[in-house]
């Protein structure tokens, strides 16, 4: 039962003049709070639906998009949810540093079986015990084409995307769509560009490194990270120049893959780019209508992914909120929304015939397989500096030659914030550092 649904109970029977004896047969009641609202609301209600018919226990679910400051006050009025799903793993890492969450490992056990190493590693939010739990996860570093409009092989090594993007340019076709609005964290979708080339060009290590607060904005990595995405999406490679980038919202601009005539060509997006793309009013189909490449990497060895999660977490710990973390971490429990499409798991158990389609399959395939996962930096960074990252973004595309500027500010904005401040965060199976 959501909470919506609770409270309209609620009101029904105090208009029938049985409130009184309202809760002498009521079931026990877990809280959640998390970011779904709109059509994921709906999927995470269903998995919550399935697990309130095996437990006979109710749920009520809060969705906001300000959950940030929602669970924060929450918190500090001494009143939180019981489980909160958390769309940060440092979010994650600083209530589990301040003591408001419950540990896990006795709860779920080692689930070895079920989880890779690294993703436990990854759900320890850089301490030594398990304090989340990944419900929904994605790749990022992920380019989203039209395969009727772009057939063939795509480029593997960063020298084959700029000979490809200058074939692209060449035929009088925009390569990139490209937005940057996000109320109200405008800036983000630039930041994933300056992370994925980084992590690509200079490995888990020193991506690492710079997402833990130990390597200077200024230094010759990150800022050619900056300069790359400048060579490869500069204002005459994307549409509508960079004043149209700048107003466009991050869900509108890969329209244009399918608009008629063509708008652009690539997206550089996370793998949650399929639910946007099936909400637009278009049938469209993956794998006939989007698909994807991974971002060139020019690193030795595997590639490594950047990727991001939603991490359910206990604030309470009572005997239904255990039970709910368990269901949401079991294989059962993680193969729901996946089903419907729209969601990614990184369980091992949940079978990817699950899954609606080949795209989809792939994408949890390369999540649940033995490759280097690196978590989202920006993610990881304090507020203040995740902050200033989102601003420079922004400028960057506004005025690229204000570029060494723009990394002097960022520099001295990492120099302020105190070492305790940062995270230790595993990157690739093992802690930076």
């Amino acid at each position: 039962m959501t909470r919506t649904t609770a409270l309209l109970l609620t009101a029904l029977l105090a208009a029938a003049g049985l409130s009184g004896c309202a809760g002498a047969g009521s079931l026990p009641t877990v809280t959640v709070l998390g970011s779904w609202t709109g059509e994921e609301e709906k999927s995470f209600e269903a998995v919550l639906a399935e697990f309130e018919a095996e437990e006979n226990i109710d749920v009520e679910y809060s969705g906001t998009r300000a959950l940030s400051q929602v669970l924060r006050s929450e918190v500090q009025q001494g009143t939180p949810p019981d489980l909160a799903v958390l769309p940060s793993p440092g979010e994650l890492a600083n209530y589990a540093r301040d003591d408001y969450l419950q540990a896990l490992d006795d709860v779920l056990g080692p689930q070895t079986d079920e989880y890779s190493g690294q993703w436990v590693d990854l759900e320890r939010a850089a301490t030594d015990r398990r304090y989340g739990v990944a419900v929904k996860a994605d790749l990022k570093g992920t380019v989203w084409f039209n395969p009727k409009r772009l057939p063939g092989p795509k480029p593997a090594t960063e020298e084959e995307l700029s000979a490809f993007l200058r074939d692209i340019a060449g035929r009088g076709a925009t390569p990139w769509c490209m937005g940057m609005g996000s109320t109200p964290d405008s800036g983000w979708p630039g930041t994933d560009w300056v992370e994925n080339i980084l992590l690509q060009q200079a490995g888990p290590d020193v991506y690492g490194q710079w997402a833990g607060g130990r390597l200077e904005w200024t230094s010759e990595p990150v800022k050619r990270a900056w300069l790359t995405w400048g060579q490869l999406a500069g204002p005459t490679a994307v549409r509508g120049g960079p004043k149209s980038v700048l107003l466009t919202d991050f869900g509108d601009a890969g329209r244009g893959l399918f608009d008629q005539p063509v708008g652009c060509l690539l997206d550089h997006q996370g793998t949650f780019a399929m639910s946007t793309y099936k909400g637009y009013d278009m049938p469209l189909v993956a794998g006939e209508d989007f698909d994807f490449f991974p971002f060139p990497s020019s690193t030795v060895g595997d590639r490594a992914w950047e990727v991001s999660a939603d991490l359910a977490a206990m604030f309470n710990r009572t005997p239904e909120s255990e039970k709910l973390i368990r269901f949401l971490a079991s294989a059962r429990g993680q193969e729901i929304w996946p089903g419907k499409g729209g969601a990614f798991s990184v369980n091992r158990k949940v079978p990817t015939a699950v899954y609606a389609d080949d795209v989809s399959r792939k994408i949890a395939t390369t999540l649940t397989s033995s490759g280097t996962f690196c978590f989202d930096a920006s993610d990881l960074m304090p507020g203040v500096m995740r902050t200033a990252f989102y601003r420079a973004a922004l400028e960057y595309v506004n005025d690229p030659t204000r570029l060494d500027t723009a990394l002097a500010q960022l520099e001295t904005v990492r120099k302020n914030i105190e070492g305790d401040e940062w995270l230790n965060f595993p990157c690739g199976g093992r802690a930076t550092g």
